[in-house]
């Protein structure tokens, strides 16, 4: 896969939890720095990642800007870098040490959010 110029974000379309949550992400991202895929209605955006729908479906996923893949609390510190008023939380968050806390948390949550999202049509 050829490198990302902006950093690309993988999300779950079908969750509304995702859903919201992206949408207000995207109204921050006023200079497009992100490439937002719905992987629920854009399947085929995972090709070449190494990640597979079902993966990806349970676990957020992101590649930087140098093309590296990026997973649960690392990919969404990779994406509060990029935008207004999250700036300083990415920066707390690596700084401090956080990614490893926050990632034992983002496991024990992740498998229930997708056990909970609405069905796909």
């Amino acid at each position: 896969m050829s490198t990302p110029r902006r950093p690309v974000v993988f999300y779950d379309g079908g969750c509304p939890i995702c859903r919201r949550e992206i949408a207000h992400y995207r109204r921050l991202d006023r200079n497009d720095a992100i490439d937002w895929r719905d992987i629920v209605a854009e399947p085929e955006a995972l090709d070449g990642t190494g990640v597979d729908w079902d993966t990806a479906m349970r676990r957020f996923h992101a590649l930087d800007e140098q093309g590296r893949l990026r997973s649960g609390v690392d990919g969404f510190a990779m994406v509060w870098a990029q935008l207004p008023y999250w700036r300083w939380l990415a920066r707390v968050v690596r700084g401090l040490g956080l990614l490893r806390p926050l990632e034992a948390l983002y496991r024990w949550y992740a498998p229930r959010r997708y056990a909970r999202r609405c069905p796909i049509d």
